[in-house]
């Protein structure tokens, strides 16, 4: 997948060495945080040249825009949202996102840290904060428009506000307290975010308690 001005290398070998060099990028900051993903640090964990680097990437900028994609496919971000999209009503796509919430999002917990510490600093951060922000207001707007057209969407709730306040849950802060300070399991997180969502965006349906 082309990103950016970043096109898919033709032959096996640029593509390994590509593949290589975004590992790379993703362990450093994932271990040492985006200010320390600089041109030579992925070089030198990719065990190629700076030159390699170049190649691939002429500048940090589209380091940082191809890392989204990469991230994303590494944490399996299309085959989460696919349950989702392929759930048989507006309201089972609620449990399917809350699902896809605690199964997919704790996976990006070091990545989306390291952004938010210097995204207010470093354009490349902020690029890349600027896309996943749009990516998750397009699925949560997704969501809203399913509800509304079913007529499910709850009447205290338009579209934009439901869209919103649904992006506003994808919190880290929020999936860090239950899953790591709080020890909550993905499936206790998933059960009880289906059940927030069910009772504040869906009219008309029936809430379990969960166990």
């Amino acid at each position: 997948m082309a990103t950016g001005t970043i096109t898919e290398p033709a032959n096996a070998r640029s593509r390994r060495t590509r593949a290589a060099l975004l590992s790379a990028a993703h362990a450093i900051l994932e271990a040492e945080g985006f200010e320390a993903l600089t041109m030579t640090a992925v070089a030198e964990r990719a065990g190629v040249t700076r030159r390699s680097v170049y190649l691939h990437f002429p500048t940090r900028a589209e380091l940082a825009a191809a890392l989204f994609d990469h991230v994303a496919a590494v944490a399996g971000l299309a085959e989460s949202l696919a349950e989702v999209w392929a759930a048989p009503d507006a309201v089972a796509a609620l449990d399917e996102w809350a699902a896809h919430l605690a199964r997919y999002h704790p996976r990006l917990l070091a990545v989306d840290r390291a952004v938010e510490r210097v995204r207010h600093a470093d354009v490349d951060a902020a690029a890349h904060r600027k896309r996943v922000v749009a990516a998750r207001l397009a699925s949560c707007r997704r969501l809203a428009v399913r509800l509304h057209d079913e007529g499910r969407l709850a009447d205290a709730w338009t579209v934009e506000s439901a869209r919103d306040m649904l992006f506003a849950l994808i919190s880290s802060d929020m999936i860090e307290a239950l899953i790591v300070d709080r020890r909550w399991s993905r499936p206790r997180l998933a059960s009880h975010l289906a059940l927030m969502f069910r009772s504040t965006f869906a009219n008309d349906v029936d809430v379990e308690r969960p166990a």
